[in-house]
């Protein structure tokens, strides 16, 4: 029994090792000289450098606007994505009306379709309506996520309607119903779909380097993919972007987790 709870351990400890290992490095070498990132054996205490390499980063990408942007593309995206969701899941999983479980399964059969099909046809949705070069032409494609509405509806099918309609006999209208009733039963789900729709903005890059021209409008793993030059490449200022756009998802993992893993459990479970 011993020798197994040792070998389990160690096994625990090397599929640890084996997760944390990269992001320690990727921290590591952050802090070091652009000459000092592969040397043999790697440096893993920290280095000097970290400042200038904040500083590089500053001056070849404008890593404040940067960010700024990301953040901004990142955050309205996920808010109108959750809205959107929850309104679709709960007309679909609340409301009878004609199509329906049509309008439903065509919904679902785009969760098949690779997003680069996609992109030609979103491209000339935004050329048309003269977005191309703007944050409405990143944000607007993702407000509508197949996924997050198929979550939320499995999630709201198992609402007691007896509930819903007893509100309504107190006389609240439906976005009342909605505000009151359903969004803090279904918080953890809610909280699910959103680190999920902000991880997805956070990190898209082929869809916000198509549609942005502008250098001052590109988010960060835009940004980032320009400082790999023909020549030369400053991969400490790389991999310091790297870690830079790994830690907000990180901390907001953290902080929902709890409420992540209950809202995945929720929408798996619930009929």
């Amino acid at each position: 029994m011993k020798r197994r709870s040792l070998l389990l351990t160690l096994l625990l400890a090397g599929a640890f090792g084996l997760c944390v290992g990269p992001f320690y490095w990727l921290a590591m070498a952050a802090t070091q000289e652009n000459s000092d990132v592969f040397s043999w054996p790697p440096k893993l205490l920290p280095g000097g450098h970290l400042m200038e390499n904040l500083q590089g980063l500053q001056d070849s990408i404008g890593l404040t606007r940067v960010l700024f942007n990301t953040v901004l593309v990142a955050g309205v995206q996920t808010v109108g994505a959750v809205v959107v969701s929850v309104l679709a899941g709960y007309a679909f999983a609340k409301f009878e009306f004609r199509g329906r479980n049509l309008f439903f399964v065509l919904l679902l059969s785009t969760l098949v379709l690779p997003d680069t099909v996609m992109l030609i046809p979103i491209f000339e949705m935004m050329m048309k309506l003269g977005l191309i070069d703007s944050y409405q032409s990143v944000i607007l494609p993702g407000l509508v996520t197949p996924f997050g509405i198929f979550l939320m509806r499995q999630a709201l099918r198992s609402m007691p309607d007896e509930l819903l309609d007893a509100a309504r006999v107190d006389g609240a209208g439906e976005l009342r119903v909605l505000w009151r009733i359903v969004i803090p039963v279904n918080r953890p789900v809610i909280a699910a779909l959103a680190l999920f729709v902000f991880l997805g903005g956070w990190n898209q890059f082929v869809w916000p380097l198509i549609a942005l021209r502008s250098p001052d409008m590109y988010t960060l793993p835009v940004a980032t993919a320009t400082l790999q030059g023909l020549a030369t490449t400053n991969y400490a200022q790389v991999l310091l972007a790297a870690a830079i756009a790994a830690v907000p998802v990180m901390a907001l993992f953290l902080v929902l987790q709890r409420q992540f893993i209950s809202g995945l459990l929720a929408g798996a479970t619930k009929e």
